[in-house]
């Protein structure tokens, strides 16, 4: 008998190739051990509302009176919220055709993509046209809409940084495309060398692959380094020379533990640069409220903004978001708030200041505390977290470790997470799965420091670790 289609045998090979290390066999090994009364950590994928952080309350209330309206006709409703989120849900909902329950345009409700609009040129000091703003289930969705606008088979390359969030892999992958990697260099905290770009590219060529795209991920994850404004015009200058679109993952531009180095976004960088480039590098930038001091991660809300897209191209992009209908609704109201926050003198304004300054000196705290942690260990070594969520230490493994993890036929880096989880209940993810060269693992912080092997001796086959911070 012939297989069936959804045999092994016969389901579409991108999809087996495809892998997504977060919630791979690490994160199954931990959901077994649950199963089996377990207590485990889940710090495998950044996700700060499990790990404990709390919700912000004016979202959460402005959000709740549009799932509830009836709510608004309360005579009471004023003794329960506050008059600033009550007149915010009567904003949103007002924008809607129908309320929460209804689709809105595919693109995302006007009214939302003007106020992101908004924030982009408050943030940038540049306008920003709301018709090339799209909002989007969480920024991975529009990653993805955007990669497989871009590719089209196995030829087609993608320039991705190494450590990188493997969405572009595994997207990659599913798509049928061709990952190029360009190696962040760890002794200049994790910098981008436009030398690496260029032998990257001219090895992909060799190779006959045509790169297309290239992706930067400011904050950095996992590595967690800001890119400096001389990097970024780097970059831009050489997607100029290369003839790339850049895809500027930005998703952590709200997370930054040093002062020394702020953000500063590949739009703005762009525009200032001038003619030709303003005019003429194609750029693609992505943002969410999953991260920042917001973490609202289930929400599944994002954007992107297109930069020096071709009108024509911008209606595909159109098409293509108007098969999935809409993206969820009230996700667009929480990207409405993010970018349109209390302001002073509101009556919500400090409240709202509390908390979010409290999530963001709690992680600038843990950034440096989990740096300082790492370094003081024996065969440790790690580079300091300007931001993101992560940290990625290096760690030396003595030899008995590899030996064992050969015995076992499994990767050094996966061995030892999976005796981490067994032995601590903290789930983990091994840097192999972020593509990292041979000889790291990386493991999210949110937690507490992990245990280390110290009374070994240091072998020349070295290890790391990226950790992601919790507020506790």
């Amino acid at each position: 008998m012939p297989p069936k289609p959804l045999d092994y045998e016969s389901i579409n090979e991108n999809v087996k190739k495809a892998q997504y290390a977060v919630r791979g066999e690490l994160y199954l090994r931990a959901s077994e051990l649950q199963k089996e009364g377990k207590k485990i950590i889940f710090t495998n994928v950044g996700n700060p509302h499990a790990l404990g952080q709390k919700p912000l309350s004016f979202p959460r209330q402005v959000v709740a009176l549009c799932q509830a309206p009836f709510l608004l006709d309360d005579p009471n409703v004023g003794l329960l919220f506050p008059a600033d989120a009550i007149a915010r849900a009567k904003h949103y909902l007002s924008l809607t055709s129908g309320g929460l329950g209804a689709y809105s345009d595919s693109r995302g409700i006007p009214g939302i993509r003007k106020e992101v609009a908004e924030f982009i040129h408050k943030r940038d000091g540049y306008p920003s046209d709301p018709e090339l703003i799209y909002l989007t289930d969480g920024a991975s969705k529009g990653v993805m809409q955007i990669l497989n606008t871009i590719i089209g088979g196995l030829q087609d390359g993608i320039l991705v940084p190494v450590p990188q969030y493997p969405l572009y892999s595994a997207t990659i992958a599913l798509l049928g495309g061709s990952l190029v990697p360009y190696y962040l260099e760890e002794t200049a905290n994790w910098g981008l060398d436009t030398n690496e770009l260029r032998r990257s590219v001219a090895q992909a060529r060799y190779k006959g692959i045509n790169v297309k795209a290239m992706v930067i991920i400011n904050p950095g994850n996992p590595t967690g380094q800001c890119l400096s404004e001389a990097n970024l015009k780097d970059v831009l200058r050489f997607c100029y020379e290369e003839n790339l679109v850049l895809l500027g993952d930005e998703v952590y531009q709200q997370n930054i533990y040093q002062d020394e180095r702020p953000f500063i976004s590949a739009k703005k960088v762009l525009i200032d640069l001038g003619p030709p480039l303003s005019k003429e590098v194609q750029l693609i930038s992505f943002h969410t409220v999953s991260k920042g001091y917001w973490g609202e991660c289930g929400q599944r809300g994002g954007y992107f903004e297109m930069t020096n897209i071709p009108p024509e191209t911008v209606d595909e992009i159109y098409k293509v978001a108007s098969i999935a209908l809409s993206p969820n609704v009230s996700a667009q109201i929480f990207m409405g708030l993010m970018v349109n926050p209390p302001k002073p003198g509101d009556i919500s304004y400090d409240q709202y200041f509390r908390e979010s300054q409290g999530i963001l000196q709690s992680l600038r705290r843990r950034a440096r505390i989990m740096t300082d942690g790492f370094n003081s260990c024996r065969n440790v070594v790690c580079n300091f977290t300007e931001g993101a969520m992560y940290s990625f230490p290096q760690i030396k493994f003595p030899p008995r470790a590899i030996e064992a993890a050969k015995q076992a036929g499994k990767v050094p880096d996966v061995f030892y997470c999976i005796k981490l989880v067994e032995a601590t209940g903290i789930s983990t993810v091994p840097g192999s799965g972020f593509g990292q060269k041979e000889g790291y693992i990386l493991i999210h912080l949110f937690s507490y420091p992990m245990p280390f092997l110290k009374s070994d001796p240091p072998h020349a086959y070295s290890h790391g670790f990226a950790f992601d911070k919790i507020v506790i």
